[in-house]
């Protein structure tokens, strides 16, 4: 149990930048190339791989290369845990 909120935490704590959480929004339309996502943001780059990461590294992102482009979908099994979550604490149920 203790290591589930280990794991929330790390995912709200990712969540809390507003690039992390718009990236979020716009994979919820569907899986993106880096490309796409680079068009929404004034960004460099190197900051979009190291958002990607760190949205990766927290489970809720995947990505893969499609030759030499990578492509991002969001990782629902995590994304909906953590809407499981929330449920749990907003009905005073145990989690």
């Amino acid at each position: 149990m203790e290591q589930d909120y280990k794991v929330y935490a790390k995912a709200l704590k990712v969540l809390s930048d507003e690039t992390r959480l718009k990236i979020i929004d716009l994979l919820g339309d569907g899986e993106l190339c880096a490309c796409d996502l680079l068009r929404e943001f004034s960004i460099t780059q190197p900051t979009l791989s190291y958002h990607m990461k760190t949205l990766c590294d927290s489970g809720l992102v995947v990505s893969r290369k499609d030759g030499s482009m990578v492509k991002y979908t969001i990782d629902h099994e995590s994304l909906n845990a953590l809407k499981t979550f929330f449920k749990h604490m907003s009905s005073g149920m145990p989690v």
